[in-house]
């Protein structure tokens, strides 16, 4: 079993205020986050991106597992995932995950490729984590 820590912090209103996030790890330190870079596309972070970002790597590491049980090993794979939030009555919520992978897998053919990135798509932690719908764009590189 394994357990760390994101931590936030958050000074003023929702509109006004500044928040600042971090990892245990160090990656991020007092990384700035508020409603400009959530809502308004300004500079910072947000929980969107930091869970994309999340869903992205362990969707990805879970894939290689996957593809080494199929005695593959891929020479490249890049993941982009996607998060929608939408407004919902008087709030918001996350929709969507939309995950886009290219890969380059020696040896491999489509159909067991897909195969693999499926489960991977339904194994991940994260997507296990995920209460929303989840689409996945899988593509073989040469």
């Amino acid at each position: 079993m394994s357990t760390t820590f994101g931590s936030a912090k958050w000074q003023g209103g929702i509109k006004d205020g500044k928040g600042a996030i971090s990892t245990k790890s160090g990656a991020l330190s007092d990384y700035p986050y508020g409603f400009a870079s959530r809502f308004e596309g300004k500079p910072g972070s947000n929980p969107e991106e930091l869970i994309g970002a999340a869903h992205a790597a362990c969707f990805t590491m879970a894939l290689s597992l996957i593809l080494g049980e199929a005695k593959l090993t891929a020479e490249q794979m890049e993941t982009k995932a996607d998060v929608t939030l939408e407004k919902q009555g008087e709030g918001f919520a996350i929709t969507a995950v939309h995950l886009t992978l290219t890969a380059k897998i020696p040896g491999a053919d489509d159909a067991t490729f897909q195969d693999c990135a499926a489960k991977a798509k339904a194994g991940c932690p994260v997507s296990k984590l995920l209460n929303t719908k989840i689409s996945l764009d899988a593509k073989l590189a040469n």
